[in-house]
């Protein structure tokens, strides 16, 4: 996925930059880099960080990148920011987001005798494209604007002129931006949990397709936002960081509230109740609260050496990083009936894994809730899952195993409780070896995250997308 932070102060603003870009770690994979503006032009540093934290690569860059105006990413693939030429003036950009249709787009640039220059492994890189399509326009928010346009899929933008910065979110506001403020500074940011320690507060949210050009000064509106959004649903279930809110409601609130719809009607004898660390804690507490059974921790994570499963590209490296972060409770497992919350299953290798830890500690039966529904449909939108092929899904190979390939037929194990649904999950409950395994229904996790259904993107679970 990823996420990009912009400031602009009145004073030196390197610090607020640094450590605002640092609180996005959790969303990105391979690459981090910060820009700033100042007298002398523009400065900028981008380090890989898939084996050192984002704080140590960049620390040392920190005397050059002096100035009262920057932006910054945490970015899942492509080298960013980038720093352009253009006619409508120099600047530097960074986006978040994935372009389907950029070979379509890159065909349009070459039969206007265009060319690319960040190119990496023979592609282009999204982030030259977005820029090259901005600098088609008369004005940067034209610019911006006609992008959001061309576009298939998703592309939030920050923008740093030599007067301010551009904030942008994507036409369908699938990704968040929002616009923090202190004294003498304003903010642009994917994540709120960016600014309280910054002393920022949050002030907007920007809108889908909404454009904000901000000084030390203030923000003003270039670009109203449209009436049509399809914000991710799972950033409240998985990606988003426990202290951030998008569209105003909270991650960590929406997984109490997720645990708890799948507590309600669950009628099961269990010892205690444990969500699987880290974004797995949440529904777990939910759960417990509602049922008013004890919340143990059976597994605790390993946190100083070991990253995030999701972030290393290759599976083998992501299986042991799986398998080393998470350190069993003997104690806590043997003899014991344990029901465990997750966000969400997506291969099922690592938690097929876990499972059996647990029966190798002596656990007498694993039940397992999962706060989403099944994963069917890879992700058209962001970058999660695109390092796995459709038929790697937990879902698609139960369907698979079940005789069914097509798409035309995928619909049909939708709808939670129906035969073929209850078919493909106890198909996914027997070769994780669980002694139970239920799913959220999407009405429920709709009302815990408390939008109307149709401003919520869950095409992941549903197969239902608007481009």
């Amino acid at each position: 996925m990823g996420g990009l932070f912009g400031t602009v102060s009145k004073k030196d603003c390197a610090m607020d930059l640094f450590y605002g870009t640092d609180y996005h770690s959790h969303l990105g994979t391979k690459r981090g880099g910060m820009a700033v503006s100042n007298s002398e032009g523009y400065e900028r540093a981008i380090h890989n960080i898939e084996n050192d934290y984002f704080r140590s690569k960049f620390e040392p860059d920190l005397p050059k990148l002096h100035g009262k105006k920057g932006i910054g990413i945490i970015s899942d693939y492509d080298a960013q920011p980038l720093i352009v030429g253009s006619h409508l003036g120099p600047f530097a950009i960074v986006t978040v987001g994935k372009i389907n249709n950029i070979d379509e787009l890159a065909k349009r640039a070459f039969e206007k005798k265009m060319h690319f220059s960040e190119m990496s492994r023979g592609k282009i890189n999204p982030t030259e494209l977005v820029a090259m399509l901005i600098s088609e326009e008369g004005s940067f928010e034209d610019g911006i604007h006609n992008t959001q346009e061309l576009i298939k899929g998703s592309c939030s933008i920050l923008l740093l002129a030599e007067d301010g910065i551009y904030a942008a979110r994507d036409r369908l506001g699938r990704t968040p931006i929002i616009i923090g403020k202190k004294e003498g500074a304003y903010a642009a940011t994917s994540e709120t949990c960016a600014l309280p320690n910054l002393g920022f507060e949050v002030d907007k949210y920007l809108g889908p397709g909404e454009i904000v050009f901000m000084t030390e000064d203030g923000y003003e509106q270039r670009r109203k936002p449209g009436d049509k959004m399809q914000i991710c649903a799972f950033l409240w279930v998985y990606y988003g960081y426990p202290a951030s809110c998008y569209e105003d409601i909270n991650v960590e609130a929406v997984r109490y509230r997720c645990g708890g719809a799948l507590a309600k009607n669950d009628d099961i004898d269990i010892d205690s109740v444990a969500g699987i660390p880290d974004s797995g804690i949440g529904h777990g507490l939910g759960y417990a609260n509602e049922k008013k059974i004890p919340y143990v921790r059976p597994f605790v994570k390993y946190t100083p050496t070991w990253p995030r499963s999701f972030m290393p590209q290759t599976q083998n490296i992501r299986d042991l990083v799986a398998k080393m972060k998470l350190i069993p409770v003997k104690t806590l497992i043997d003899g014991k009936k344990l029901l465990f919350c997750d966000d969400s299953i997506v291969r099922g290798t690592q938690l097929k894994d876990n499972v059996q830890i647990l029966y190798d500690c002596g656990a007498l039966e694993v039940h397992m809730r999962i706060a989403c529904p099944t994963l069917i449909y890879p992700c058209e939108f962001l970058n999660f899952s695109t390092s796995r092929s459709t038929l790697d899904l937990a879902g698609r190979k139960a369907i698979a195993k079940l005789g069914n390939r097509e798409d035309p037929s995928i619909s049909e194990y939708v709808a939670a409780g129906t035969e073929k649904n209850c078919e493909m999950i106890e198909r996914i409950r027997r070769q994780l070896k669980l002694t139970s395994l239920k799913y959220q229904k999407m009405e429920n996790l709709i009302g815990a995250i408390g939008l109307p259904k149709d401003k919520l993107c869950t095409h992941c679970w549903d197969g239902t997308s608007y481009f």
